[in-house]
């Protein structure tokens, strides 16, 4: 047939459909109606469902009751095609006229979708006809006819609004006298299989699932990311901006009420940073409430701390201590359910103590979003784990979908519908009180809490998108975090690299690695920042922890040997096992520097001793002349001259040049052997501390 007499055809194209809500399913469904020029009438919408729910799935009578009286103003149209079709798991993938030339030439008055298995009643399959190829069993999703004829079909519907309507239209079809005119088609016009790829040409005109297999519907909401026209690598994401919620021009009183969920399951490093990125949110403290789980007694002091200091800042602060002895999964659903029956809850926010939140306007961006369920995309440091699936297995596990990598990296950037969301998320209240209103969402079977609550809202038909328009953050790694250690967080270094370096290094050695803060207070040596007040607090505060310094004698059974000629009073490294953690910082962040000032010298340094030197006046206040043991030496102040302590320094005699106010952070570094013959000065009050290091590159 000529392609305008097609286009004549699809003219007299009707889509009808039920939909008693406007699901995000729905929506998704006539976005793509409207891309096609498809001409769709909505059957039910606003009217109660008795069609059926969980405990009688069969059910969908309702939808063929709708469907009768439609027709009813049809009936006389001989000509009028009407496709009848779901559409909360249903999108459009070509138009009219591809789907009306795939009808004529199944050459029938109505065409039905076809199944591989019989559904509901399989006592009913020996009464099927078989067939050749194709698939064999009639599936009530989604047909097409003339309007006379689809008036036929139904017009011996006497059923409930909760009977089976496939059950029904299987016991027209399996009727000698009533078939002649339906057939149940396999072919591209109507199937429920979905490709792996993208690839619209190869798509069946609708796209369809149903409820029988959960994967289906996973793999038409993978589809409905790109299809049609949603996101391509030329144009990007084409929907993106559709349905904001601007919060531009709020005063901060009218803003969004949101709950605020913080869960701390298991030991967290850099708790103490966490906490800080929670008050620096671009977001009114007053217009936030927080529900604290903090399950790990070793986090208790943390907790505590922040809430005393800032909890009066916020709306509410409600904190469940580990003394409550309430799980992961009671505790989620308890936050869930505060904000669920609070009126004045307008967000619910879930926030997982291992996020590094470093985006500040987070709220205001997955607010303005608009979505039901939206997290944004975080990851793992320069890895590939991240906080969503792009797919699930067939035992409902994780899947790498084709798109996983490209978005975790973005080089894809959009708003993605996915299976699997955690760790962070939004969520607004009024799903909670609708769709969500179940209580216990982070139970089902014996998945864990989070799959557990994704398989929950994915059976209410609420979608959860990801976004990675902006960057967030990243997920802390907490498998080889211990709590042997008064602060944990230094031995960090390897598992967090760049979180370590956040907390210890100092703000100002960029600068330095540029040349731009290298002081020379003395020949040849260098003067730099490294080292952030935390760091140094905390190295000392572990060093007097752990308390065992050395006498200050000569012999000493920790060097080789056994015997020191210019003994001090200090702790080496390794020691508190911190010797691996010091190499890896001296690799890092001394050896760039030293390839710098020192030309020739290469990363891979080797460092004979590593350890903290302690001086106080009724102890050892100085240290006489000596030549260090090594190519060069650093020496790291640790505390402030003036504040901590009086006195100190460092003379080079050779020279006759001091240091006599070290800065707390910065290290010196000198040659050692030879040329740089040097003295500790006196500490004259308080006590002093610095780091050394003898280096040989």
């Amino acid at each position: 047939m000529c392609l305008l007499c097609f286009l004549l055809y699809a003219e007299n194209l009707l889509v009808l459909t039920v939909a008693t809500k406007q699901t995000e399913g729905f929506q998704r469904f006539r976005r793509s109606a409207q891309f096609f020029n498809y001409k769709v009438q909505v059957l039910g919408l606003d009217e109660e469902w008795k069609g059926g729910d969980d405990k009688k799935p069969a059910g969908g009578g309702q939808k063929v009751r709708l469907l009768k009286s439609a027709l009813k103003q049809y009936v006389d149209k001989e000509d009028l095609i009407i496709l009848f079709i779901e559409s909360y798991d249903v999108l459009f993938a070509s138009g009219p006229t591809e789907l009306l030339k795939k009808f004529k030439q199944a050459k029938s008055k109505v065409v039905f979708s076809a199944e591989n298995y019989i559904y509901p009643d399989r006592k009913l399959e020996a009464k099927y006809p078989q067939v050749r190829d194709g698939k064999r069993f009639l599936g009530s999703g989604g047909f097409i006819g003339y309007a006379p004829n689809l008036m036929k079909l139904v017009e011996g519907w006497k059923g409930q609004d909760d009977d089976s309507d496939q059950l029904f239209y299987t016991n027209v079809f399996l009727d000698p006298e009533k078939r002649c005119e339906i057939r149940p088609s396999g072919c591209y016009a109507f199937q429920h299989d979905l490709t792996q790829g993208v690839n619209a040409k190869k798509l069946p005109c609708p796209v369809m699932c149903n409820m029988v297999s959960c994967l289906l519907q996973l793999q038409l909401n993978y589809l409905g990311n790109y299809i049609p026209q949603i996101w391509t690598f030329e144009t990007g994401c084409t929907v993106c901006d559709e349905g904001l919620r601007s919060l531009t021009g709020f005063k901060d009183e009218a803003l969004p009420m949101i709950l605020i969920g913080i869960f701390i399951e298991q030991p967290t490093p850099f708790l103490s940073q966490f906490f800080l990125r929670l008050r620096n949110l671009h977001y009114p403290k007053r217009r936030i409430q927080l529900f604290i789980h903090n399950h790990e007694q070793h986090h208790l002091t943390q907790v505590d701390s922040f809430v005393k200091e800032h909890g009066k800042e916020y709306l509410a602060v409600k904190v469940i201590g580990p003394d409550d002895e309430m799980e992961n999964a009671e505790a989620r659903n308890l936050g869930m359910d505060l904000c669920r029956k609070d009126p004045g809850c307008d967000y619910y926010f879930s926030l997982d103590a291992e996020i590094v939140l470093k985006n500040t306007e987070t709220l205001r961006i997955l607010i303005e979003q608009n979505k039901l369920v939206i997290a944004p995309l975080v990851s793992r440091h320069e890895k590939l784990w991240s906080n969503f699936w792009g797919a699930l297995s067939p035992d409902g596990y994780y899947a790498r979908s084709e798109d996983y990598v490209d978005i975790v990296q973005r080089r894809r950037v959009g708003l993605w519908n996915v299976p699997y969301i955690s760790s962070m998320y939004l969520i607004k209240a009024k799903v909670l009180r609708s769709e969500l209103d179940q209580g216990d969402l982070f139970h089902s079977g014996k998945l864990d809490t989070d799959m557990a609550f994704c398989h929950n809202v994915r059976n209410q038909g609420v979608f959860m998108y990801l976004t990675n328009r902006h960057q967030f953050g990243h997920i802390l790694s907490l498998e080889n975090y211990k709590t042997t250690h008064l602060h944990n967080d230094l031995w960090q270094i390897f598992s967090n690299p760049e979180d370590w370096r956040e907390k210890y290094i100092h703000e100002n050695y960029t600068a330095a690695l540029k040349g731009k803060l290298v002081e020379m207070p003395c020949p040849d040596v260098y003067w730099f920042p490294i080292f952030t007040d935390t760091a140094c607090d905390e190295l000392v505060e572990e060093m007097e922890h752990y308390g065992q310094w050395s006498t200050g004698d000569n012999t000493d059974s920790r060097i080789q040997g056994g015997y020191e000629n210019v003994p001090t009073i200090d702790i080496h490294m390794n020691q508190i096992g911190f010797e691996r953690e010091w190499y890896k910082f001296l690799l890092d962040y001394i050896a760039p520097i030293t390839e710098k000032l020192y030309p020739g010298y290469y990363t891979k340094t080797q460092f004979e001793l590593a350890f903290v030197v302690r001086y106080k006046p009724d102890e050892q206040p100085s240290l006489v002349p000596h030549h260090d043991a090594s190519t060069f030496t650093i020496n790291i102040a640790l505390n402030k001259v003036g504040i901590d302590y009086e006195g100190g320094g460092c003379r080079f005699l050779r020279y006759n040049c001091s240091i006599r106010a070290p800065r707390k952070g910065w290290t010196l570094m000198h040659p050692g052997r030879l040329t740089h013959y040097h003295e500790g000065l006196p500490t004259t009050k308080g006590t002093r501390y610095i780091a050394v290091s003898f280096l040989d590159p």
